[in-house]
């Protein structure tokens, strides 16, 4: 079996690592996989193509600003795609992200569509089924028809036009012209979200997300306690995201909870711009992308938190339970469902600080019970080998 997998990147990013994962569980396990991705730096790998040109991306991302399109242009790029999907003549085709500017989504889909490919479709975040969205909040004009989009001036941003009706309707005929199209889903929440859209006649099912379990996994963190001076009898709770101090990502509520609990640690890390500072009893870090250094910080912490406005399956939640340290945070979209323990009463409404913030005071520090079950058990549930398997079995199905 051949399989193609295309996405914004390949082995960076959470996306990016889930597609090279797959590309190296089915290369050794009986199958040939290819991975063609937009942008980052080129891999010098078998079957491993970067095809989009990074002067179109970012001309891409300037017309979208301009004409309020997006998805519509990266056409030279695309076409590069086009050639690799002749040459190498997949059984299936595994797309991935289609948005940040690197692809024309109408393009890749109508050639599938003519060339009567099986299209197998993660959904990591509501992006193919609305108007530009990739969380479209407490925005329901997606179940009907998108169009006066509240968030128009959001990513991907539109400086003047609102053209979501447009696009939408575009994504639905081209979604619509492809015979033999399965949905996937890492949450079941984003799953049930999938079956309200125009997806709604079609094949949908939940696998979740899987990680390296050889790296994170407990670590010792002596070192790193010693190396912040963070003393071991002291909680530590980590908080750790791309751009954590969006409002997306919520850093500022981690700040006012770090305020309101000034005799524990908090490690944010992901702070755009910053190296490392520590203000009082917060530890303030860039991001950080060495994944055995992440390994220790979790395996540092007692309790991650997570404060999103909303995730679909978010990487962190899972990497955390892999080392064995136990995650809370806010209840929205499918951040809960990445508890594998029976401590899903961590999760509380979004922006409840005064709930969360008793959570994180009752939470023991480790190792207790829950830690030493995530330590024994997490490696099995969680891994990239369970998630890939789970994958070839939606290939193999006619």
């Amino acid at each position: 079996m051949r399989v193609l997998l295309i996405d914004v990147n390949c082995k960076n990013s959470s996306t990016g690592q889930i597609v090279y994962n797959l590309y190296s569980y089915l290369n050794t396990h009986g199958d040939e996989a290819a991975v063609c991705y937009g942008r980052g730096e080129a891999i010098r790998e078998k079957n491993i193509f970067k095809f989009g040109l990074d002067w179109e991306t970012n001309l891409h991302a300037l017309l979208t600003r301009i004409t309020g399109y997006t998805g519509c242009f990266s056409f030279f790029s695309t076409r590069r795609l086009l050639r690799f999907i002749d040459d190498f003549q997949p059984d299936v085709v595994h797309i991935h992200e289609l948005h940040a500017y690197f692809v024309n989504d109408t393009q890749l889909l109508s050639y599938l569509a003519k060339k009567g490919i099986k299209v197998v479709h993660t959904l990591h975040c509501e992006f193919s089924y609305t108007g530009k969205c990739g969380h479209s909040l407490k925005c329901e004009k997606w179940k009907t028809e998108c169009g006066a989009c509240p968030r128009v001036k959001d990513y991907p941003t539109s400086l003047f036009f609102d053209r979501t009706k447009k696009m939408f309707r575009a994504k639905k005929r081209a979604f619509e012209g492809i015979n033999d199209l399965f949905l996937v889903t890492p949450s079941e929440w984003l799953s049930n979200r999938a079956r309200l859209s125009f997806f709604s006649g079609r094949g949908i099912a939940t696998i979740h997300n899987g990680i390296d379990t050889n790296v994170f996994k407990p670590t010792d963190a002596s070192a790193l306690r010693e190396q912040y001076g963070v003393e071991k009898e002291r909680k530590v709770v980590l908080a750790l995201a791309p751009h954590l101090m969006s409002r997306s990502k919520g850093g500022r509520f981690v700040l006012e909870l770090a305020a309101k609990l000034p005799d524990v640690t908090f490690v944010m890390i992901g702070i755009d711009g910053e190296t490392e500072r520590m203000e009082g009893n917060t530890i303030l870090l860039g991001p950080i992308y060495e994944k055995p250094v992440l390994a220790q910080f979790y395996s540092m912490a007692d309790l991650f938190v997570i404060c999103s406005e909303r995730e679909n399956y978010p990487t962190t939640c899972i990497e955390a339970q892999a080392c064995g340290t136990p995650i809370c945070g806010f209840d929205t979209g499918g951040t809960r469902e990445t508890c594998i323990t029976d401590t899903d009463d961590y999760f509380v409404p979004y922006g409840d600080l005064g709930a969360l913030k008793e959570i994180i005071i009752r939470a023991p520090k480790k190792p207790n019970q829950i830690s030493l079950w995530l330590t024994e058990n997490a490696s099995s549930i969680l891994s990239n080998d369970a998630m890939a398997e789970s994958y070839r079995e939606i290939y193999k199905k006619g």
